[in-house]
């Protein structure tokens, strides 16, 4: 098993069983028997997850889980393990998303090259299609956003929103799970769109920030209406002695 294919399956297998045991992880050599490789391998694995502050190796204590801890770097390998991100985390993500891309939206409109703009126009000819089908926007909504930030001309910027995009692929068909809120999106990208190519700033910004706030409202609802419900299940629940 090639290391690409193996670090999100190595991933998916440590936070399950460790989320269940204090976060504590199977040791080196029950991963090793349980997905049928040698321990050398293994072992290079947990090197990587380790410096992602992924896990923490402990002398003669064991693998913990160190989700806390992760950085950046570590979303999109988290997001392709199909690990979710806990309430928080979620809204935390959301949060800094919309710092991220108001700025964006004020760099791209001083900056973007004729080039970024055919590629927004081909995404926004290519949302209407989905829309006109009745699929959602949850693919094409990241790649709409992300070509807004790869406009800055600032790869690094365009590497650090990836990775919030990376990590909320999973999320978005939730979001629009509903046509109406594609519609919505779609033509609050092309108002964006069009205060970028007349290289307004200001404008962009104030719809970027409009835009991303209707999102965040959004999973703050959800994630409060989720949050209360697990909490009047743990009240409803009796206490044992």
């Amino acid at each position: 098993m090639t290391e690409v294919d193996f670090l999100p399956k190595l991933v998916a297998y440590i936070v399950e069983a460790a989320r269940t045991n204090g976060d504590k992880a199977p040791s080196e050599r029950e991963l090793a028997e349980h997905f049928a490789v040698s321990r050398g391998q293994v072992r290079e694995s947990l090197a990587i997850l380790e410096a992602m502050r992924i896990i923490q190796r402990r002398a003669k204590s064991g693998i913990y889980l160190t989700l806390d801890a992760a950085g950046l770097d570590s979303m999109a390998l988290l997001a392709r393990a199909g690990v979710q991100l806990d309430a928080a985390q979620i809204f935390q993500a959301v949060e800094l998303r919309k710092i991220h891309e108001i700025k964006a939206a004020e760099l791209a409109a001083n900056r973007a090259t004729e080039a970024n703009f055919e590629r927004l126009r081909d995404i926004l000819e290519r949302s209407e299609r989905q829309i006109a089908d009745g699929l959602g926007l949850q693919e094409l909504d990241g790649e709409f956003h992300l070509e807004i930030v790869r406009a800055t001309q600032n790869d690094l910027f365009h590497k650090i929103c990836a990775s919030f995009y990376a990590a909320s692929f999973q999320r978005m068909p939730v979001y629009f799970g509903q046509i109406e809120r594609s519609i919505k999106s779609h033509a609050e990208h092309q108002q964006i769109f069009d205060a970028l190519y007349r290289r307004d700033a200001i404008l962009a910004q104030a719809l970027m920030n409009t835009h991303l706030g209707r999102a965040m409202s959004y999973w703050t609802e959800l994630l409060d209406g989720a949050r209360e419900q697990a909490e009047k299940k743990s009240a409803a629940e009796p206490d044992h002695v």
